[in-house]
């Protein structure tokens, strides 16, 4: 009876141990397969987030070589605005020199007319008592020796006599351009104004202007190279 008993205790352990042994063997059998193919997924997937990395990679590095790229032709373009900039600061400042001499051409015009004005309202008044030729030398407008001596002794006459004015009137040869002419024949009426200034003679009593080339081709060069000083007696 005691046997009995212990065979009825016995196999039925002997069986449940068989039969955790086999359900570990089947666990074992079975996850053995699904760990390997979890783990290719694994892997799988992993190789496709790398392919993936990589592709953005590339893509970040074409983004910023654009980036670069446009950063230096802006840079290029700045450059090229400031070459613009500065091209048109130099051509405004062109025109307003430009500008500037010709409001003083148009003044130096005005005072020639105003001066031609006045000896030509005067030619009534005042009789010619005296004239000098005082010469200059090519493209010069300083006095030589021999016209200073000249100079001197006219101005003498007129501080001797209030009644007596002078008239100047500048003259070129015809060489070169007409405007230099015109300026270069006011260069010598001034330099002979100043001297007789410096001689005494009141500024009032003295009338300028300087009228450029004398086209006369039967006068010689040199001849043209000239101011003449008139000695006039006002009545």
């Amino acid at each position: 009876m005691r046997n009995g008993v212990r065979m009825s205790v016995v196999i039925p352990a002997l069986l449940l141990l068989v039969s955790g042994c086999a359900t570990r063997d089947w666990v074992r059998e079975y996850m053995t397969p699904k760990e390997a193919e979890l783990d290719q997924r694994i892997g799988k997937v992993e190789g496709q987030v790398g392919a993936e990395t990589q592709r953005i990679d590339q893509r970040l590095d074409k983004t910023e070589a654009r980036v670069t790229e446009g950063t230096q032709r802006l840079g290029g373009m700045d450059g090229r605005m400031t070459t613009i900039e500065t091209s048109v600061g130099e051509v405004r400042e062109v025109a307003k020199v430009a500008r500037e001499r010709a409001d003083s051409g148009v003044t130096k015009a005005d005072e020639t007319n105003s001066r031609l004005t006045r000896l030509w309202e005067s030619r009534n008044t005042r009789s010619l008592v005296e004239t000098i030729e005082v010469p200059f030398r090519f493209d010069r407008w300083d006095l030589s020796d021999r016209s200073a001596t000249a100079l001197v002794g006219l101005a003498k006459e007129l501080k001797a006599n209030e009644k007596l004015a002078v008239e100047l009137e500048g003259y070129t040869d015809p060489s070169g351009d007409a405007k230099y002419n015109i300026e270069l024949s006011q260069r010598r009426v001034e330099t002979v104004r100043r001297f007789l200034v410096k001689q005494g003679v009141a500024l009032p009593r003295i009338l300028s202007v300087g009228l450029g080339p004398i086209l006369d081709p039967a006068t010689p060069k040199e001849k043209k190279r000239r101011v003449t000083v008139k000695l006039m007696l006002t009545e």
